[in-house]
């Protein structure tokens, strides 16, 4: 006889050495995805995923792709029982920043917090999904679960859509939650349901064969980095941080008043948000027009300017090629598409010497914050953590989710588990127990909810 619902706190602390165990193990297999030094990390990765399913009872098989591949598992109930897919991706960050204080592969615990890449983002959630997911079936439950791991997602998910192909091993459930998202503060909980989309591109202009001197061709030759950033001042007021590419915001739809009062309601501190991030300054401090801006409005974003003398000290020249590496955060409504050509249409009225190359597009998604799954999923929450969460949006973009809508056009909720100081993406990365062991009763609690739809 599996365990009662009433055994659950109790379940969830006899586990936590067991919780502890894996994660270390999952921390210390570096599953960097986008370095090919890591290759063999990443099948083994996705070995030890397999292995820790079938021991937690699921059925389990690696999914093969061009790429990388992910990993399904399975508690089947019966077919006449609902059935529920649980998100997260199990590929991480480089951890190059000289600003480790360990060895981000090695697990380190520290009291409650568990170190290492990919801790918080997304191993220790999706750990904890595991958990839940095995205390459901062994209290009887009456619902399908499955988890889809993948392991592109921190590349932009290049070969998720053929996964979702493969429909023997990875079948449509009736709804979708995914945990790979940040709460807004520590005590108060956030569901996502809105993502960014993302709009990556290079503008790179090449005027010459060679690097020259600039006191003998300075002032009759080109210099195509002073030309790109000509270019980005015609596509971005710098200060205010507005898109001035024509047509850029006609498709834009503002967040409602209601959800602006449900942001500011997450618990948002602008302090705290700049202390987080460690940023000097803000466009605004205002916290309505902020979380605005970081949530549900677009961006226009430059990363880096290459060419030319990067090395020390000063060398003369007039460089012969420039490259301007930029992207454009998406929000409802917009179309990757549709915005790259604007762009180029722009850029090329402006410049048609500069090449504009599109390196790469994930939709934005707008999820879902009323009707039977959104309450059901507010009240786990509410009950793993002590206070009713609010629903907010997400800043970020997970290309997967697009792909998962296209492809099976049922709903998809969030449930993240990390918070601002987890180090999402950032050095001395962790997780701790107490969102661990909070989010393993929620999602208990979610899917005693499903099961009864």
């Amino acid at each position: 006889m599996g365990p009662q619902l009433s055994q659950l706190r109790t379940y969830i602390q006899e586990q936590r050495q067991n919780f502890e165990d894996m994660l270390g193990q999952m921390v210390e297999t570096p599953s960097v995805s986008s370095d090919p030094d890591h290759a063999s990390d990443m099948q083994k990765t996705a070995a030890l995923a397999v292995d820790y399913l079938e021991q937690f009872g699921a059925k389990a098989a690696i999914i093969k792709t061009k790429g990388y591949p992910s990993v399904a598992g399975e508690w089947w109930a019966g077919r006449k029982y609902p059935s529920v897919t649980i998100y997260n991706h199990l590929d991480v960050q480089p951890a190059q920043e000289p600003e480790w204080r360990q060895s981000p592969f090695s697990f380190l615990k520290d009291g409650d917090r568990y170190c290492g890449r990919g801790a918080t983002d997304d191993k220790g959630p999706a750990l904890t999904a595991l958990f839940a997911a095995r205390f459901a079936r062994e209290a009887g439950i009456p619902l399908n679960i499955r988890v889809l791991w993948e392991l592109e997602e921190e590349i932009g998910s290049p070969n998720f859509s053929e996964v979702l192909h493969n429909r023997k091993t990875v079948p449509p459930s009736d709804s979708v939650l995914v945990s790979d998202t940040i709460w807004v503060a520590k005590n108060r909980p956030a569901l996502s349901c809105g993502l960014r989309g993302l709009l990556g591109v290079h503008l790179v202009l090449r005027t010459g064969e060679t690097d020259v001197h600039s006191g003998l061709v300075g002032g009759g030759a080109r210099n195509p980095l002073a030309e790109l950033c000509d270019a980005a001042y015609s596509c971005l007021d710098a200060k205010t941080g507005r898109v001035k590419i024509p047509g850029f915001y006609d498709d834009v739809v503002p967040p409602t008043r209601t959800e602006l009062k449900d942001f500011v309601a997450s618990g948002f501190q602008v302090r705290k948000f700049k202390e987080a991030y460690q940023l000097r300054s803000l466009r605004t401090s205002d916290p309505k027009e902020l979380l605005k801006r970081i949530w549900a409005w677009p961006t226009f974003e430059i990363h880096g300017l290459t060419g030319g003398h990067t090395g020390p000290g000063m060398k003369t020249i007039v460089p012969a090629w420039g490259e301007l590496k930029v992207s454009m955060r998406l929000v409802s409504n917009q179309n990757p598409q549709k915005i790259f050509r604007l762009l180029k249409k722009h850029l090329r009225e402006r410049n048609p010497d500069i090449e504009v190359i599109n390196d790469e597009a994930l939709e934005p998604y707008r999820g879902i914050s009323e009707g039977p799954y959104a309450d059901a999923l507010q009240d786990a929450v509410e009950q793993g953590f002590g206070r009713r969460p609010v629903f907010v949006r997400e800043g970020g973009s997970i290309g997967a989710v697009a792909t998962l809508q296209r492809a099976w056009k049922v709903p998809i909720l969030f449930m993240g588990l990390s918070l601002p100081e987890h180090g999402y993406h950032a050095p001395n990365e962790y997780f701790d127990w107490g969102q661990a062991s909070g989010g393993m009763h929620a999602f208990v609690e979610y899917f005693r909810s499903l099961s009864r739809m």
